[in-house]
């Protein structure tokens, strides 16, 4: 298991001047304890009766799709709590949640932060990748202060009923998502998840923040290297 600096740079040999890198951090469990989205989506349900009232009149149908997949009722559970908002309505709502997730305290990582604003001091190019919706993290990140960043989100669309997800920003989302946006390669990335494998393969250091030694195990053989484990709060 390696051991890495967060503040070590390459230095480019001809010039003696330290090379930007590109660094990928993923937001839920890194930079943020625990997942923001789902926290919106259970204030959601804890603050509208009628959000609870459509749960209920679901529930037979969700608990049918169940044992095959928590997948679907996952999000019908999403849409449900997004019914009736247009997207202004939305994003309203995203951010007055992200104005109150900033204000709890040790609700945030630390030291992920301050991992992430020493890349940007460093120069580097520094990418949030996240599974997390893209108005709720840029309002969480605008809010706490951190500028400059490139964020890659899930995204919702708006219907007729209310905001729909769009597209979900996971497993191998990530790189494609990197590579649309014209990103090939990058040397380090962040993540708490063995679903980012895909993200965590091609970079050339990666990092497993606040991983169990059994999780550490299993991301070392999906990506046959060793990573860097830090405990991150």
């Amino acid at each position: 298991m390696e051991v890495i600096d967060t503040q070590a740079m390459p230095v480019a040999a001809d010039t003696g001047v330290a090379a930007p890198r590109t660094v990928l951090f993923d937001f839920d469990g890194v930079l943020i304890h625990g997942d923001a989205f789902t926290l919106f989506i259970r204030d959601r349900f804890s603050r509208s009766w009628s959000c609870k009232l459509l749960a209920l009149l679901a529930l037979p149908w969700l608990l049918l799709r169940l044992p095959f997949s928590w997948k679907l009722p996952a999000r019908s559970l999403v849409h449900i709590a997004l019914c009736g908002l247009n997207e202004a309505r939305y994003a309203v709502a995203a951010r007055a949640f992200a104005k109150l997730l900033v204000s709890r305290p040790r609700q945030f990582s630390r030291d992920g932060l301050l991992a992430l604003r020493r890349h940007q001091a460093a120069g580097d190019k520094v990418i949030v990748v996240t599974g997390c919706e893209q108005v709720l993290v840029s309002s969480v990140l605008e809010q706490l202060g951190l500028s400059e960043l490139h964020i890659l989100a899930s995204q919702l669309r708006p219907s007729l009923l209310g905001m729909r997800v769009k597209l979900h920003n996971v497993g191998r989302r990530k790189p494609l998502q990197l590579a649309a946006h014209g990103i090939e390669a990058w040397q380090l990335a962040y993540s708490d998840s063995l679903m980012d494998v895909p993200m965590l393969k091609p970079a050339a250091e990666a990092v497993l923040v606040n991983g169990t030694p059994a999780l550490c195990k299993k991301l070392e053989r999906a990506l046959g290297r060793s990573v860097t484990r830090v405990e991150w709060f």
